[in-house]
């Protein structure tokens, strides 16, 4: 559930989805840590960007995505929001796992080695 100066900032293509993650709270879908940036010409009426939205889904879709997050311990994220033919805006979810404590390192070691070989390349 959007206000009017989320989804016009949202059609100047200001949305962040970074670090969003859905939560399940009294049985509804909740879209937490998504940014929308203000919207310059709402003036005192704008919106608090980092504010947890609700996402409106048929109850088939929420024993869908929810049962299974639930059950299996999986992560809903938000994969892109986009605008259809009649202008609603609609979110692609996504059913992820988590990585591992042994996946986390590997991928630090990963970056660290890539950074280092960065820094020789451009040393010379």
């Amino acid at each position: 559930m959007l206000i009017g100066s989320e989804v016009k900032s949202m059609r100047d293509g200001k949305m962040s989805l970074d670090e969003a993650y859905i939560r399940v709270k009294d049985n509804e879908l909740w879209l937490i840590g998504s940014d929308i940036a203000h919207y310059k010409n709402a003036g005192m009426w704008n919106h608090d960007p980092r504010r947890p939205r609700k996402l409106l889904v048929h109850a088939r879709e929420y024993d869908k995505f929810a049962g299974r997050a639930h059950e299996r311990g999986l992560t809903l994220i938000p994969l892109r929001v986009y605008f259809n033919s009649r202008g609603i805006a609609k979110c692609v979810m996504g059913l992820v796992k988590g990585k591992k404590l042994h996946d986390k390192r590997e991928a630090l070691k990963k970056r660290d080695s890539d950074r280092g070989l960065q820094r020789a390349m451009r040393r010379g």
